[in-house]
């Protein structure tokens, strides 16, 4: 009776573990297409006052429209990354031309966001997406990490606005969602732990799903090859590990991308986080890539709990003492790390570095008192040298 007890509640934290939505590349798909209705709907009222099916073209050739910067250096709404160098102390300071980046504006109504001359054409788009990258995002100079990120949020909402009126398609389209997806995928573990206020997992992850989706989608509507089809099919399933959605999407490949190493090392992980066995996943990630290990990390902190719980029950005796440093080894964390991840969980530490198990004290942390940023181990080992702009325009 005990043991089938200890079995459902093993199921049920890794039910609570797994990504909530199963519908995630259909729901993806539909929230981007709610947000562009306002937008599309403009486009085809003005498409049926010129009586023709005309898609915007835009005309921008640069990163900022003229207007725009205009009136956000009226209105003293520039970013500090978009000054002008100088005028930094003035009551309104200036923007500079060759840095301010087009920034996200809400679909209103009466508001012409069709103008050829307000939207950038997919080359300057991906030029603003590469300034993103290796000016903003990848700087040394400029921190707090958190404001870094929050501007490009921004501006990267602002390019995905002007693709979806313009209908962007082909390998412009394809070059500028791997970036943003990469982006979006790092940031959630570089920015794991922060405030609320500085930084919404969910708001990060309800967008890296939506361009997570529309990538795929392009992978599986265009003619073009694809050189990184195989990388970012294995992080969009180690991204959502447990979906069902996400491992039939998988299923339904070509054999021949289905068995590139990457993705079947991303089905095997899979496989071993439906079948609750954390070592088995756990000792699979050193395998993986750093990219790929920041799509897998927030499965992390859900792994070292039911590898405590198991073990927990699996080891639970008076006489019983297990090895700390072996356990480490198993969570793949160090030796100090893995006593405090025990006591979080009300998990003994002896005198002699040995670990009792006991599944009447196995507790829940309090909420707050489990810092995941600690639990990194296995995904900061693999940055070493790897710069921001490499990891994300792919060259890592």
């Amino acid at each position: 009776m005990n043991r089938r007890r200890g079995g459902r509640r093993i199921a049920h934290s890794q039910r609570r573990a797994a990504p909530s939505g199963g519908q995630w590349r259909q729901s993806s798909k539909e929230q981007r297409q709610d947000e562009a209705k306002p937008q599309r709907r403009e486009v085809v009222e003005q498409d049926q006052r010129l009586g023709q099916e005309a898609v915007p073209r835009g005309t921008c050739q640069a990163m900022c429209p003229a207007r725009e910067l205009r009136n956000r250096e009226a209105q003293n709404r520039l970013h500090r990354f978009e000054v002008l160098p100088g005028t930094e102390r003035d009551w309104r300071p200036r923007g500079d031309a060759l840095r301010a980046v087009k920034e996200y504006s809400r679909p209103a109504a009466g508001k012409d966001s069709t103008n050829p001359a307000e939207l950038r054409p997919p080359a300057v788009l991906l030029k603003t997406v590469c300034y993103l990258i290796d000016e903003i995002a990848a700087s040394l100079r400029l921190h707090p990490w958190t404001e870094v990120y929050s501007f490009v949020f921004d501006r990267l909402r602002g390019v995905k606005q002007d693709m979806i009126i313009q209908r962007v398609s082909g390998l412009d389209c394809v070059a500028i969602l791997e970036r943003t997806v990469r982006f979006h995928i790092y940031a959630s573990y570089r920015l794991c732990g922060e405030p609320l206020r500085l930084y919404d997992p969910r708001i990060n992850d309800t967008h890296l799903q939506e361009y997570l989706s529309w990538l795929l989608d392009c992978y599986a509507t265009g003619p073009e090859p694809h050189p990184n089809q195989e990388e970012f099919q294995a992080l969009a399933l180690l991204y959502n590990l447990g979906s069902a959605h996400a491992a039939q999407h998988i299923m339904e490949l070509p054999e021949r991308l289905r068995s590139a190493p990457s993705i079947t090392l991303a089905l095997s992980i899979n496989q071993a986080f439906l079948e609750r066995n954390p070592v088995r996943l756990l000792r699979l990630a050193h395998r993986l890539s750093f990219l790929q290990t920041c799509a897998l990390h927030r499965h992390l902190a859900a792994c070292h709990r039911d590898l405590l719980l198991i073990y927990s029950h699996g080891f639970s005796s008076r006489n019983c003492r297990f090895p700390l440093d072996r356990l480490a080894g198993l969570l793949s964390l160090d030796t100090p790390l893995t006593a405090q991840l025990c006591q979080a969980y009300g998990v003994e530490v002896n005198r002699d570095d040995q670990v009792v198990f006991s599944k009447a004290a196995f507790s829940e942390p309090e909420q707050g008192k489990l810092h995941c940023n600690l639990y990194h181990s296995i995904v900061s080992e693999k940055q070493k040298d790897l710069t921001v702009q490499n990891i994300i325009h792919g060259c890592a």
